[in-house]
């Protein structure tokens, strides 16, 4: 499994895992719900930078 797969496997998982923390608290400003959303958003730079490599070659 790629680099690139791994990453996008992650971000499935945080973004469902974000989605149902939303589902069951409700408050988007919620410290919980802004955590997760900012794991989120590092993983999701992290594929950026990722692709970015890859078209670089």
């Amino acid at each position: 499994m790629s680099k690139i797969d791994k990453i996008l496997e992650e971000v499935e998982k945080l973004r469902t895992q974000l989605l149902d923390t939303i589902r069951q608290n409700g408050n988007l400003l919620d410290s919980e719900i802004i955590d997760e959303s900012q794991k989120l958003d590092m993983i999701l730079n992290e594929y950026s930078k990722a692709i970015s490599k890859k078209m670089d070659k």
